[in-house]
């Protein structure tokens, strides 16, 4: 699966891993050393995330029922604990820098394809 940010398209993921079952989502990047460039996990569903276990940073992207986004964080240290958004309904977990190389803003749309 990839993920494309809509409007004038532009690739947010080449690679997205889809944690949906309640195990994928408890394990998340968990055990892992680091997220490859171009690759990321969805988790859903899903209001707020946590490093605590993690050798690596993330950038993190949460997306409403319609895959909107309503909020986003970048490089999201080990250890830490994110807020809890309420509207929203998964997430995205991207290698930490990847919200620094692209244009991204709240409200516009990612689409899983």
């Amino acid at each position: 699966m990839r993920a494309i940010i809509a409007g004038p398209a532009r690739e947010l993921a080449e690679t997205v891993h889809v944690a949906h079952s309640l195990f994928a989502r408890m394990k998340g990047l968990l055990g892992r050393k680091s997220l490859d460039s171009g690759e990321a996990l969805w988790i859903k569903p899903c209001k707020g995330i946590h490093t605590i276990g993690m050798r690596f940073a993330i950038d993190a992207v949460f997306l409403d029922g319609a895959n909107r986004v309503v909020a986003l964080i970048p490089s999201l240290p080990p250890n830490r604990i994110s807020p809890i958004y309420r509207r929203a309904a998964s997430v995205i977990e991207l290698p930490a820098g990847t919200l620094a190389g692209i244009s991204l803003a709240i409200g516009e749309t990612i689409e899983i394809l």
